[in-house]
């Protein structure tokens, strides 16, 4: 079986990235035997589901917020250490970790989206939008991966890791100041909602794009090959 996931390279070119590539090198120098790589990817999804759990609950009392966020840092924990300690140990499996990996990380996105969907800062509707919009992308990067070997899940250097620093301080803000109230259209939406609406158009945009863009460079080298 070939493909360009047998040796694909990650770019990882992230705004966060100098200080988090060092952090994680740290990291998985200091970690017992004990800690496997597939360890940290169930130890992400817990993360995950501490944090879908951690906004479902704030419909009950807004002091459920801080659970969620330890939930996002349980998460970066373990999305972020699991291949790396893996390269570490040289104890690598491309194609396993590709595939368990990711297909983990798509559930998790999924707990998370349908935890802040069930808190009372958001819509559910609309954050489920958003989810069709990082999917999409996501199938779009694993396609990609599959195709030229590389991979890359950053843009104009946002990442998942800024993307969780990102809603931190997010949850920090509702925590303190509240969602507040927009009023569009005859409804009144929350700011968390407008957020949602933009990342899921963002999302839509650049699949639209890159599928444009990357369609067009593959056609122009399969042409070059006749």
């Amino acid at each position: 079986m070939n493909s360009g996931l047998e040796n694909h390279k990650r770019e990882t070119t992230s705004i966060l990235s100098f200080i988090e590539k060092p952090l994680i090198n740290w990291c998985v120098a200091r970690l017992p035997k004990f800690v496997t790589p597939d360890f940290l990817t169930i130890t992400g999804v817990v993360g995950a589901i501490i944090t879908g759990l951690g906004y479902s609950l704030t419909y009950f009392h807004k002091d459920y917020i801080w659970l969620a966020t330890f939930g996002l840092f349980i998460n970066w924990f373990g999305d972020s250490l699991d291949g790396s300690l893996a390269r570490f140990r040289q104890i690598e499996r491309p194609r396993y970790g590709f595939f368990i990996d990711h297909t983990l990380d798509s559930i998790s996105m999924i707990i998370v989206g349908v935890g802040v969907g069930l808190s009372p800062y958001a819509r559910l509707d609309f954050v489920l939008l958003a989810l069709v919009g990082y999917l999409l992308m996501s199938i779009f990067v694993y396609i990609k991966t599959m195709i030229i070997g590389i991979f890359s899940i950053t843009y104009f250097g946002f990442g998942p890791t800024e993307a969780r620093v990102f809603i931190a301080i997010g949850n920090t803000i509702v925590y303190f100041f509240g969602v507040g109230e927009i009023p569009l259209f005859g409804e009144k939406y929350t700011i968390l909602d407008v957020f949602a609406l933009f990342f899921a158009f963002l999302m839509l945009f650049l699949f639209v794009l890159s599928v444009i863009i990357d369609g067009n460079k593959l056609k122009k080298m399969e042409e070059k090959k006749k």
